[in-house]
């Protein structure tokens, strides 16, 4: 049995399965991977681990490992170090594990699968609707600059879709592996393949419609619709509304910034609306009806008398529908007294006659007023 013990290093029993070891390995590689471990002895824990899984993870080697304590067999104890590796305890050709650091890490090692296909770019766009529009809903149509896939060559840039054969670098695979030296040894990575720009794909005649590309810029219409009581500064997405995406990748997103106009009368916070409306002093002294605006329409307020200026009344429901949901926010309405700027000898008269009949004890608050004035020290 060799000196190190590889199932106690990833923390697992000899009866793991592939994926517990695998699961195990992630882990512990990106615990102790030098680009975020920097602890003294991680670098060396790291290629232990290395080490451990290069072992576990191939049948062959785990079954040799399991019965002679070494990877290789009867022959060759002499560990991991050897000419069979070319360099420290295997960064050899061993299975995935260029896709796992590719998923860890984000390219360290590879990650074959994600550059194959590449998902295309999300785009943002504004659109500006008016008040109503916003508090009720509509359907626009906008145009949107935007790549798409080319339907001349269906994506591939060869004329007719067809004028195409497999690359010979790759096999059509669209990844080559190739080895790098590092500081942990020999270092087998999967990359696009540059032949082919990683398609798998050789084009022999390009499409005239998109230049061989896969795809070109057009002015997209789309229609959008927008759902009722949506606010400003808000996002609409739409899925796949974005450019194209790449060697099969899906398309981007679409995200449509939403600018809401304001009203000329209400002013909106969140699902309510509110209005400040000055009306004349007489009629909160001697009430009346007065004409509001809704979100739609008028209606009408009714003010008793002796109302006192910035009452706010409530009309619940009368505000804005929430979105996706049957329920409607209120409309306050702030009533404030307003005099009038200019006043004629016949209305200096008629007040003057108001004023020596009301007497002081009618204004409550006036009257506490000079209460409290008197008894100030």
């Amino acid at each position: 049995m060799a000196d190190k013990n590889y199932y106690d290093i990833l923390g697992v029993g000899k009866d793991a399965s592939p994926d517990d070891i695998k699961s195990a390995y992630r882990k512990l590689a990106k615990k102790y991977h030098p680009d975020i471990n920097k602890e003294a002895g991680a670098t060396e824990k790291f290629k232990e681990i290395n080490e451990a899984y290069e072992c576990l993870s191939d049948p062959q080697k785990k079954s040799n490992y399991d019965q002679f304590g070494s990877a290789s067999g009867p022959q060759g104890f002499g560990g991991f170090g050897g000419g069979d590796f070319g360099g420290f305890g295997g960064f050899g050709d061993f299975g995935d594990l260029g896709d796992i650091f590719g998923n860890i890490f984000g390219g360290f090692g590879g990650g074959s699968r994600a550059s194959q296909a590449q998902r295309g770019e999300d785009l943002q766009v504004q659109i500006t609707l008016s008040f109503e529009e916003a508090v009720f809903g509509v359907t626009k149509e906008i145009q949107v600059p935007r790549y798409e896939s080319c339907s001349s060559c269906s994506g591939t840039g060869a004329k007719n879709g067809t004028e195409y054969t497999k690359c010979t670098e790759c096999n059509g695979t669209g990844q080559v592996r190739y080895t790098t030296n590092s500081m942990f040894g020999r270092v087998v990575k999967q990359g696009p393949c540059k032949t082919c720009n990683g398609t798998g794909k050789v084009i022999r005649e390009k499409c005239t419609d998109c230049s061989g590309n896969g795809y070109k810029k057009v002015n997209s219409t789309i229609s959008v619709k927008v759902p009722a009581g949506i606010d400003d500064g808000q996002v609409l997405t739409m899925r796949g509304k974005g450019n194209c995406g790449k060697r099969g990748g899906e398309d981007g997103d679409l995200h449509i910034i939403v600018k809401v106009k304001e009203h000329n009368l209400l002013v909106r916070d969140g699902y309510d609306l509110s209005l400040k409306l000055y009306v004349p002093f007489y009629t909160l002294l001697l009430g009346g009806e007065v004409e509001i605006p809704l979100a739609k329409g008028t209606t009408t307020l009714k003010i008793p008398e002796l109302t006192q200026s910035n009452t706010v009344f409530k009309l619940r429901g009368k505000g804005i529908k929430y979105l996706n949901r049957e329920t409607y926010g209120n409309l306050e309405v702030t009533v404030i007294a307003e005099t009038p700027k200019t006043l004629s000898k016949a209305d200096k008269k008629v007040l003057s006659s108001l004023k020596d009949s009301i007497k002081v004890d009618s204004f409550g608050r006036y009257k506490d007023y000079l209460k409290d004035l008197k008894n100030i020290d």
